[in-house]
């Protein structure tokens, strides 16, 4: 068994709120893990329709089976027993947790427990496993092109099920039940091509008028379709980075997958060998990179703070970490040979921020350190002081 980094983090909250939301997508390994943790509380789960009938017709008489608490799995799919949830909480005089609720939705779900569980509820977002977690088992030694392809989802892993085996059954399934849930699409099909769009267009600033000529669509359904990808945990949209906060809403966000396998069955890779020669690895890379940063801070309870920035005329940085102190520039390279032209973008940064004293370039190469920037190979991104 994988021990995952959340743990922790989620034990700690659940001493201290009635009730501990995990969120994350679909086979991220959320009800795993709430299991685990917290065995002796009764299980119930809402993917049993049955359930959700007796839950919805009659709530009171349902949660009245669980006065001392209760793991509820995917809780999306009876969202108006949160009301009534928050009336047995509140009645409650144990102060500790109660109720552990698990959702494979974000912002569905979010919207329900805004208006029912405020101030009594502590989320951890669980993502698929990070390098960290697998460098503690057998898949520690595994080549950068295997972990991209196969991303971090707990059963490619655990049943060692081939990506190209996995991905595209996990996507049907993913469209079928998660998509229609969240918002009633009458083409599947097409809202399946808009997928395959958004991964041609991994790590670049979205055109939204340009993926709506792509896939035959207009430009608010580009703007819906992103949300629901946003919804329900498979793509990011990472926002531009400005001194002024109001301004990061001018600039086009870029794109990204929460895993990268999934994004590499969109692109049909099926093997190591085509992803070493796809124009895109670069980009995956990158992804791949973003992702281990955004883990470490959801793992702990907090919240992304990472952005990226380019200017007007063409010095970028491909992840800024937001501090206090300053944001520190992170950049990625495909690459295993260092050249010092990689240091363009974060020599410009640190010359227009001269109080940033730190900055990071990962590639695939060994680690190194020049004045003021630390190179670091991909498997060491623990170096990394991202909080």
């Amino acid at each position: 068994m994988v021990i995952r980094d959340a743990s922790t983090k989620l034990l700690q909250l659940a001493k201290k709120f009635p009730v501990v939301g995990l969120l994350g997508p679909r086979q991220s390994g959320k009800t795993t893990l709430a299991k685990d943790l917290f065995s002796k509380k009764p299980y119930v789960s809402f993917e049993n329709q049955d359930t959700v009938l007796l839950a919805l017709n009659d709530p009171r008489a349902f949660l009245k089976q669980y006065k001392n608490g209760a793991v509820f799995d995917e809780i999306q799919r009876a969202p108006q027993l949160l009301s009534y949830l928050q009336e047995l909480v509140d009645s409650h005089t144990k102060k500790s947790n109660l109720f552990v609720i698990t959702g494979s939705q974000n912002l569905l779900l979010l919207e329900n427990i805004s208006q029912t569980l405020a101030g009594r509820i502590a989320f951890i977002q669980l993502l698929p496993f990070s390098i960290a977690e697998l460098a503690k088992t057998s898949f520690k030694k595994q080549a950068l092109d295997s972990f991209i392809l196969k991303g971090g989802y707990p059963r490619v892993y655990q049943q060692r099920i081939a990506p190209r085996d996995y991905y595209p059954n996990y996507l049907l399934t993913y469209v079928e039940r998660d998509v229609r849930q969240i918002k009633n699409i009458s083409n599947l099909g097409l809202f399946q091509r808009f997928l395959k769009v958004c991964a041609t267009r991994v790590g670049q600033q979205i055109n939204y008028s340009s993926m709506a000529n792509d896939c035959g669509i207009d430009q608010k359904t580009v703007l819906n379709w992103l949300g629901i990808l946003e919804a329900s945990f498979i793509a990011i949209r990472l926002q531009p980075f400005y001194k002024n906060l109001g301004k990061r809403l001018l600039q086009m966000p870029k794109l990204y997958f929460y895993d990268t396998g999934l994004c590499c069955s969109l692109l049909e890779i099926e093997n190591e060998k085509h992803l070493a020669n796809h124009p895109l690895r670069g980009a995956l890379l990158e992804n791949l990179i973003l992702l281990e940063l955004l883990k470490g801070r959801l793992n702990q309870g907090l919240r992304s703070n990472l952005f990226y920035w380019r200017d007007r005329t063409g010095n970028e940085i491909d992840i800024l970490i937001d501090q206090p102190s300053g944001a520190i520039p992170v950049e990625v390279k495909s690459a295993s040979t260092f050249n010092s032209d990689f240091l363009k973008g974060i020599n410009y940064w640190q010359k227009i921020n001269p109080k940033v004293k730190t900055s990071y370039l990962v590639f695939t190469g060994k680690d190194g350190e020049t004045d003021r920037t630390k190179i670091l190979n991909w498997r060491n991104l623990d170096k990394i002081k991202s909080k």
